[in-house]
């Protein structure tokens, strides 16, 4: 059993997803564990560089995880050699000039979403990237999250006949900054900077609607900014003029319809932060990030519509857990793995550049439709 070494260039790995999930919870993790086994038996062991604008942030980022190597020149980490792949999750309004710059340079490519912030740019990367022929991959973590998986196996079972709907919630309150700090970074909510949450959530629905329920085909989708004056990291107030709320219906193939309300002005009172319920012929599921609920056609209830007398069902107890049939990793490692062994051995990876921008595609349509005040169809992509 041989042990290979991937040199991996990380950018944008000092900001808090790029720390936490990418970083810790992926990259390091790995290494910790020995690498990532592949077919033959073999294991390839990550070798990091961090790559960002703070020479301090990085030093201290990799004393404290045991990484070696780090720097500020991007340009020079590019033309080594001896690391192949290069992954982006610094912001999205640089994203697509970076990775045109690692693709010319011949490397494999990974990177948060947004891929970039219009269709073009990223059926750009994704054409560049083909003629390249590079390998590249997009994070798409919720489809890896526990909840998610726990749906996935109710679909493939037939738990639900067949699908009729999807009601999606997004959210919590992020808080102002004037009475406490806020727990957001307040470039979410300047256009200007890239902010807006059609662009960054519809992104993630585009990629859980399409691989759990069915092809979007069309979206309506109305958009809002709720909270028009917000403060930033040092206090100081500044105008919110990037959408804060989105309430979109999609619909997809077979005649599946959903609805997802994402919103950053709401106080949850649900089982998660975001939760999925699922209807079907058979059955109804709700997931959220790590717990499923599901109810059978032979288990559901017969509520009597009586406005005058207290519920007498409790509504919550006639669902049923769907326990854990396996230890769920960090769904950030998991596509990493995934990704290293389709560098590597070849392995297969379908969430590429065009499943990427097919995210971006539906932010485009969700924004159309908000400003036009109507429907918007989505049709197929190709590179």
């Amino acid at each position: 059993m041989a042990e290979q070494r991937l040199g991996l260039i990380m950018n944008g790995v000092t900001g808090r997803m790029g720390t936490n999930q990418h970083l810790v919870r992926s990259i390091v993790a790995i290494r910790a564990q020995g690498g990532v086994t592949l077919a033959n038996g073999d294991r390839v062991m990550p070798d990091p560089v961090l790559v960002g604008r703070n020479a301090a942030k990085l030093e201290e980022l990799a004393e404290a995880h045991g990484i070696e190597r780090w720097t500020t020149d991007l340009d020079a980490a590019l033309d080594n050699p001896d690391d192949t792949v290069f992954f982006d999750a610094a912001t999205t309004q640089l994203r697509a000039k970076l990775l045109r710059k690692a693709i010319a340079a011949g490397k494999h490519v990974y990177c948060e979403k947004p891929v970039a912030e219009n269709l073009a740019d990223a059926l750009d990367l994704a054409r560049r990237a083909k003629k390249a022929g590079i390998k590249h991959g997009v994070v798409q973590d919720k489809l890896f999250l526990p909840g998610l998986r726990k749906l996935r196996a109710l679909i493939d079972s037939g738990f639900f006949g067949r699908i009729l709907s999807v009601r999606g919630e997004f959210g919590y309150w992020v808080f102002e900054g004037d009475w406490q700090p806020i727990n957001r970074p307040s470039w979410n909510y300047r256009k200007k900077d890239g902010g807006g949450i059609v662009l960054d959530m519809l992104c993630h629905w585009r990629y859980v609607l399409d691989n759990l329920f069915g092809e979007v085909r069309s979206v309506s989708c109305l958009g809002a900014i709720h909270v028009p004056r917000r403060w930033d990291e040092n206090g100081k107030a500044y105008k919110a003029d990037a959408d804060d709320a989105a309430y979109a219906t999609f619909e997809l193939a077979d005649g599946v319809i959903a609805q997802i309300n994402s919103s950053w002005c709401t106080r949850p009172r649900r089982d998660d932060l975001v939760t999925f319920h699922v209807d079907g012929t058979l059955g109804s599921a709700v997931a959220g990030l790590h717990k499923c609920w599901s109810q059978a056609r032979v288990n559901t209830p017969r509520p009597v519509w009586n406005p005058d007398v207290p519920q007498p069902i409790d509504l919550f107890k006639t669902w049923a857990e769907v326990p854990d049939a396996a230890v769920y990793d960090n769904g950030f490692k998991i596509e990493w793995e995934m990704f290293i062994r389709h560098v590597v051995e070849d392995a297969p990876f379908k969430w590429t550049l065009l499943e990427g921008a097919k995210g971006v595609q539906l932010a485009e349509a969700g924004l159309k439709s908000w400003k036009e005040r109507r429907w918007v169809d989505v049709t197929p992509l190709k590179v």
